[in-house]
């Protein structure tokens, strides 16, 4: 368990000497999925899901120079400069306490929150939830690799702020596509600004009536998320998963936070989402299988083991957990289905 130094420890030591991406574009999902199967009680599953990935995954990139920690506005968003922010995180992670280190940089990175699809967040939130539960050093390290790569794919999505009225089931159904649907996520976040009544349906969303709303309301996007996710995730199944973990991954991080950040992580956190439906979000639905059994629904994500249906799984089960929505079970094994 996370609350254990483990196998989960031993994991991130070995996808320590690995890159944070490969391949260009695909990110390095072990650290992610490793958390997620400890954290669901899975540590048996741990090495030898680890051992099948590595071979798939890039060395860890060198530095090209160090980073002015007074300039770092400069190389944000930068992948050519993954190595250096490395090295920086890793010189802060070893100068300061992890929870000084997030609070820092936090506000910073959180404009550029569509990082890696949204994977720089994800791995993030990942990493804080292992700290929470215990503090090791392999854990306190993954915490520098995960900020090193948001800084480093760093890229903005528009951040509207709720101010609505709607409740997020409904919002999410109404989220208007971008006109074209098609070629990589960059070229979709381009269109925002021209799909119809994109700022006025993004807005609609009811806001969070205080920072100690801020979980619950998140929760329910999750739950609005993952209910669609049975019947549109067609679209691009890989990508929609996106929809439901990001916010997810802001979720996990919340405790860690002071309370006056909760309200702007929740308005980055749902434009995010909202900007992944738009992006890949199909008009039309589609039959999907239903479940009720939770056990069976992880053994078969577990059988499956693609890391997308994993991490679909660790926070679909998280959410059924409290909402009992049986559409959060659906969703996972439409993940199964479409091959996430």
């Amino acid at each position: 368990m996370l609350t254990t130094s483990s196998s989960y420890d031993e994991a991130l030591e070995r996808f320590h000497g690995t890159g944070p991406e490969r391949q260009g574009w695909l990110s390095n999902h072990g650290p992610m999925v490793v958390e997620a199967l400890a954290r669901l009680g899975r540590e048996d599953r741990v090495h030898r899901w680890s051992d099948q990935y590595l071979s798939r995954l890039e060395d860890v990139p060198r530095g090209i120079e160090p980073i002015d920690r007074l300039a770092w506005r400069d190389p944000l968003g930068d992948p050519v400069r993954s190595g250096d922010w490395i090295n920086l995180f890793l010189a802060e992670a070893e100068q300061a306490a992890w929870q000084t280190l997030l609070v820092r940089w936090w506000p910073r990175l959180l404009p550029g929150i569509a990082a890696g699809a949204t994977h720089g967040v994800i791995r993030l939130g990942h990493a804080v939830r292992a700290l929470r539960a215990l503090e090791t050093e392999p854990r306190r390290r993954e915490l520098a690799h995960a900020l090193a790569y948001w800084a480093a794919r760093w890229q903005p999505v528009p951040v509207l702020s709720a101010i609505g009225s709607r409740n997020a089931a409904s919002v999410v159904e109404m989220i208007p596509p971008v006109p074209h649907q098609e070629f990589g996520i960059r070229n979709r976040l381009a269109q925002l600004p021209d799909a119809e009544g994109w700022e006025r349906v993004v807005g609609s969303l009811a806001p969070p009536r205080q920072d100690t709303d801020v979980p619950a309301a998140l929760a329910d996007l999750i739950n609005a998320v993952l209910a669609r996710y049975a019947s549109r995730a067609h679209g691009n199944p890989t990508m929609l998963v996106h929809a439901a973990t990001a916010p997810m991954a802001v979720a996990n991080t919340l405790p860690s936070l002071p309370k006056s950040m909760w309200r702007p992580s929740f308005d980055a956190a749902w434009s995010a989402t909202a900007a992944v439906l738009a992006a890949y979000a199909p008009a039309e639905s589609r039959p999907f299988r239903r479940a009720v059994d939770v056990d069976d629904v992880l053994e078969q994500a577990l059988r499956h083991g693609g890391e997308h249906v994993i991490k679909l799984a660790d926070t679909a089960l998280k959410a059924y957990g409290t909402s009992r929505d049986e559409l959060a079970l659906a969703a996972v094994l439409t993940a199964i289905d479409l091959d996430a």
